[in-house]
């Protein structure tokens, strides 16, 4: 694939940055941590380089400076929310994380329920916590925030919250999603330590948009794609134009809370050391970007994604219309369409020639690979087959998986399992042809290839089960389906 990110330069140039705010306050920085840290495959898709735990290994090169602080907000504890793409529960999630870090050499200080207000699912996690030894830590809401400065940035404000205690000179504060209260704990913090005459610091860690980047650059336009269930937008900075004559982009949402963010770090600090959102931020992932063309190919084919997986989930739920349609607003800004993908046409073109579902995948070379549905395999399991055989340098008509290694499969689904349904998911495929692979040098062959399929895009022209799609995006397989059902039915898997 087309390198258009040097991801060491990046690993490399943040670190110094963040670093260079932490002398900039005095020895200490609380660093609001937006985004994904280690399974940032956004960034990996939209900058062809970039590696999804990058932002994990930066850290680790600062280590032994660095304390995690993790901070869930209490209401979400009380509403059991979800994590969409892990199919967890916020609380559940705050656990594996600490997990994550520790395992990687990281230090977890605590964690901060925040907008706690006694919820009683808030005090049962909070008695988990501690049988877990992790240290818990409340904050509370606050009457008339954001806007009532005075009141908030007092004691009866900032004040009442607890005070974290914590040993490091870099305090990163993460979430387990949005809406957690990061900011409000850095700012709760910066308050405590102002009264403690500690001198500390506040500044935002977010990849996107990248403010170094045109306004209209297709990477900065898949942003907006990725979050077109906000309803948000990327604009222009006006307080940095302001400022300093520079031109720098940013999210709306930053840019309208600034008066207000600045106002309190006035009160709390004396004066604010920024004079914009883009000051606030410490993402060098701009001067990263080695081949401007491949990144914006790459993030092209991301809008086109994002449209389709809209476009897919309104078929399933019903709901999300609003977002297939600022998506399709986005497509035309950024001058793409539906067929941005050569597998999508050649996808739907197999299905009409042989009357079933089919798929179709761009190879690394450029080649085009297409799968059929078949007797004994379906149309994610054929096309995976036949893009492992091409990748390995296998005749397409090569039978590389045995019949003996097939039908029990089959009939354990059929007979055992109850399934209407005898042909082979993608897993099911592999498996077969992970048995076959102990007796057939062919096959061990083919299923050394399953890496260099990473990061190819597949198109599907009905939507796939959710087990074929979980696999490839497993294999790191870019999915898009086209938003209709294989069956004419009201239930579907």
């Amino acid at each position: 694939m087309r390198q258009g990110f040097d991801n060491d330069k990046y690993i490399e140039l943040q670190a110094a940055n963040i670093k260079k705010r932490i002398a900039q306050f005095g020895g200490k920085l609380y660093l609001e941590f937006g985004g994904k840290l280690f399974d940032d495959y956004h960034a990996s898709r939209v900058l062809p380089g970039f590696e999804p735990d990058s932002k994990f290994r930066m850290l680790k090169s600062l280590s032994d400076d660095v304390e995690i602080v993790i901070a869930i907000n209490a209401n979400h504890i009380e509403k059991a929310k979800m994590r969409g793409d892990l199919g967890i529960t916020y609380d559940e999630d705050v656990l594996r994380l600490i997990d994550v870090f520790r395992s990687r050499g990281f230090h977890v200080g605590s964690v901060v329920l925040t907008q706690y207000a006694g919820q009683p699912a808030a005090d049962a996690y909070r008695r988990r916590l501690d049988q877990l030894g992790i240290t818990c830590y409340l904050h509370y809401p606050i009457a008339g925030y954001p806007h009532d400065i005075e009141h908030i940035v007092s004691d009866e404000g900032y004040g009442r919250n607890d005070y974290i205690v914590t040993s490091r000179p870099l305090v990163v504060v993460t979430a387990p999603g949005p809406g957690s209260g990061k900011l409000a704990t850095c700012l709760s913090q910066l308050y405590h330590e102002n009264k403690r005459g500690i001198a500390a610091g506040y500044a935002k860690f977010e990849t996107f948009p990248i403010w170094n980047l045109p306004l209209n650059h297709p990477v900065n336009i898949a942003y907006e794609a990725a979050t077109a269930d906000l309803d948000d937008a990327n604009i222009i900075d006006p307080f940095h134009l302001e400022a300093y004559g520079e031109t720098t982009v940013n999210y709306n949402r930053d840019v309208e809370a600034f008066p207000v963010l600045k106002a309190m770090m006035e009160r709390i600090m004396g004066e604010s050391p920024y004079q914009s959102p883009t000051d606030m931020g410490v993402n060098m992932a701009g001067y990263a970007i080695v081949d401007d063309d491949a990144c914006r190919e790459a993030a092209r084919l991301e809008i086109v994604r994002r449209y389709f997986a809209a476009a897919v989930n309104a078929k399933r739920t019903g709901t999300g219309e609003e977002q297939v349609e600022r998506l399709r607003s986005i497509m035309n800004r950024a001058g793409v369409d539906k067929d941005l993908s050569p597998a999508r046409s050649a996808a739907l073109l197999k299905e009409e020639t042989t009357g079933a579902p089919a798929g179709a995948m761009v190879l690394p070379d450029g080649r085009v690979i297409t799968g059929k549905t078949g007797d004994l395999l379906g149309a994610a399991s054929a096309l995976l087959m036949n893009a492992l055989k091409a990748v390995t340098g296998v005749d397409e008509g090569t039978r590389v998986i045995d019949d003996a290694a097939i039908e029990p499969i089959c009939r354990l689904k059929t007979e055992h399992l109850s399934s209407a349904n005898r042909r082979l998911h993608s897993d099911e495929t592999l498996i077969a042809l992970s048995l076959t692979s102990a007796s057939s040098q062919q096959a061990a062959r083919v299923i050394g290839g399953l890496e260099k399929l990473r990061g190819c895009d597949a198109f599907f022209s009905v939507i796939i089960s959710s087990t074929d799609e979980e696999l490839y995006r497993k294999l790191g397989i870019n999915v898009c389906c086209e938003p209709k059902y294989e069956r004419m039915s009201l239930y579907h898997k």
